[in-house]
């Protein structure tokens, strides 16, 4: 079975500046505004970088608008750079994310709609919004298309929903079957929506209840006829009703989780106004779950965070187990001591107290419910592991040297060497690939090659969309053992097509060896944990295995010392505690490509602006 129904599309990051062009309310809580502009169609940026056309091909499409802080008439931007988008951070710009509901290229017109609900700044502003009104956005960074191999489509959502499954249901083919599921605020917010014949679509009306504080939309879905066939799952709105959603497709339906696409689009909790404009949230006192979170970073608060998902004391208070002394049970832990802990976290705001002794999830909470956020605060996840070694950091700095395994008791690469760690690092990094590997496939990059030979942790991925678009490649993905053998057991789900996976093998082979001949080595983000001497010998070894005229493929981070970034310094930092490393700059990676006798002849820019190194013997450069 395919990871995933839908195919994606990765689009180059572009600011454009748009024009309103007309405003109308199609309900009383939902309201169109129309742009265009002459940035919708090919353009040069201001600053001389030329920017493709605005595209929009899938049904769940968002893109970023920016606005003005309050008392400021202009918005905080993006900076347009020749690879993509450079992003200020003081302050930062004030953008929310809303569904291209309608793209007509003909017309070079874009509707926007905007659900009416509460205080918020693209709501207010979608309000006031008058013809001839400006305003500049970002994005689709990425699309995906219709689910395929899917029997029927289930659709659920609230209000904030309604953009999104009103595209999808008037691009859905005609003999498309799907179960549709919309909760709205009152009855005069139902929107009349294309008919088809194989589509129920069931309204369900809050009455005065606030949104986020119903369980109908669960309900509804809970009760619904489950028809025969494998079906696809699109579930999005509110995060608490959209965890709950995914929550019974894959335990009480028995849905995979690779046909199940979830997206929590806003998390409820307290807006606080403007004193001077009671439509407009202040930005000072309004922070979102995720915001907050973020700022916990000191060390009793995060320590006592992770200690929680260690011993999956969120999930646990999700499902209903709330007491002191139950938690204590399942968690397997002291009683008296989950009580401290647990008070400490009400505290921090991470839990409510429903009752004495009696725990609840804040808003906070409910965000460490998130798989990935989960899995990134477990020590014992496939992130979380790896993040250990920072605690061994003042080691690392004094020594100059990895210190994980003064932290862990193992290097990490015996960490990796556990089959069980390794096949969840894997999946992990599998379920980002994509977004590399299609715009990469899709480059000029690999026209001509015949062979191709991947060192990197993501190749399963990239050897399955580059043998489908190029018909005459073969890929041979060089592997250590355990990763060779979680490989092979995944390449019949991530190569569903049996005659493109037969043009894929993979061989035990370490980097540090001469692989088989071949036109082209794509080395992709596998240098970072060696030392500089080992990744020139690993880069030598790729040299060796090409074929006359062939070409080695880098794709390596690397430290941008123009332009700092706080990400690529903790990356950084990690990478030292963790391998002995880090991230090298430019300069010092281009050190380590001639040490290794090639040079860099030409570097290309993919997908979200992925730099591509292209390297050939230096004799020859």
């Amino acid at each position: 079975m395919p990871k995933t129904s839908r195919r994606l599309t990765v689009h180059p990051m572009t600011l454009r500046e748009v024009e309103v062009v007309r405003v109308m309310d199609l309900t009383p809580g939902l309201r169109r505004v129309t742009l265009a502009g002459e940035q919708l169609r090919a353009f040069t940026s201001a600053n001389g970088f030329p920017q493709p056309s605005f595209e929009s091909p899938g049904f769940d499409d968002d893109i970023a608008l920016y606005f003005p802080y309050p008392g400021q008439s202009e918005p905080v931007l993006p900076v347009q750079q020749e690879s993509g988008l450079s992003t200020p951070r003081d302050p930062r710009p004030l953008s929310r994310e809303y569904t291209v509901r309608r793209w007509n290229p003909e017309a070079g017109e874009l509707d926007v709609d905007f659900v009416k609900h509460g205080i918020g700044v693209g709501t207010t502003w979608a309000h006031r919004a008058q013809p001839g009104d400006r305003i500049h956005f970002t994005g689709p960074t990425s699309s995906k298309a219709f689910p395929a191999g899917a029997d029927w489509l289930l659709a659920a959502g609230d209000d904030t929903t309604i953009p999104a499954i009103g595209r999808l249901l008037d691009e859905m083919p005609l003999d498309a079957r799907a179960q549709v599921f919309i909760e709205v605020a009152e009855d005069a917010h139902r929107l009349e929506l294309r008919d088809l014949p194989g589509v129920e679509v069931t309204w369900l009306v809050r009455d005065g209840a606030e949104a986020g504080t119903t369980t109908q939309l669960v309900d509804a879905v809970r009760s619904a006829t489950w028809w025969e066939g494998r079906p696809f799952a699109w579930v999005a709105g509110e995060r608490t009703a959209v965890r709950d959603l995914r929550r019974h497709l894959v335990e009480d339906r028995a849905m995979p989780k690779q046909n199940i696409e979830f997206i929590g689009y806003w998390r409820r909790g307290e807006v606080v106004a403007l004193e001077t404009d009671e439509a407009v949230p202040d930005p000072e006192k309004s922070i979102t779950p995720f915001d907050r979170l973020h700022e916990l970073t000191e060390l009793i608060a995060p320590i006592a965070i992770r200690t929680a998902v260690e011993l999956d004391v969120p999930e646990l208070i999700s499902r209903g187990v709330a007491g002191v002394a139950d938690l204590a049970a399942r968690a397997g832990a002291d009683e008296r001591a989950m009580g401290k802990l647990l008070r400490y976290l009400h505290a921090l705001d991470v839990l409510t107290e429903t009752e004495p002794g009696h725990y609840g999830l804040a808003p906070m909470g409910e965000v460490l419910t998130v798989e990935f956020m989960a899995d990134y605060l477990n020590p014992a996840g496939a992130l979380g592991r790896e993040m250990l070694g920072i605690h061994g950091l003042t080691e690392s700095i004094r020594t100059g040297r990895a210190s994980y395994s003064s932290v862990t008791g193992l290097t990490y690469a015996d960490a990796r060497a556990e089959q069980d760690y390794e096949d969840r690092h894997l999946e992990r990094i599998a379920e980002f690939a994509p977004a590399l590997a299609v715009p990469l496939a899709g480059s000029d990059l690999f026209n001509g090659v015949e062979h191709l030979v991947i060192h990197s942790d993501g190749a399963g991925a990239l050897a399955g969309e580059l043998v489908a678009v190029h018909e005459d490649l073969r890929v041979t993905i060089c592997a250590l053992p355990a990763h060779a053998d979680w490989l092979r057991r995944d390449l019949p789900a991530t190569i569903g097509d049996e005659q493109q996976r037969a043009r894929v093998s993979v061989v035990e082979q370490s980097v540090f060896e001469p692989g088989p001949a071949a036109d082209a080595v794509l080395v992709s983000r596998a240098l970072k944990p060696l030392a500089d001497a080992d990744a020139a010998h690993a880069l030598r070894r790729a040299g060796e295995s090409l074929l006359p005229g062939g070409r080695v493929l880098l794709i390596e981070e690397v430290f941008d010392t123009d332009d700092l970034e706080e990400h690529d310094g903790e990356a950084d930092l990690l990478a030292l505690t963790v391998h002995g490393s880090g991230l090298r700059t430019l300069a010092e990676l281009d050190a380590v490509i001639a040490r290794a006798g090639l040079a860099r002849s030409a570097t290309h820019t993919v997908g979200w602006g992925t730099s591509v190194h292209e390297l050939v013997p230096a004799h020859t450069h």
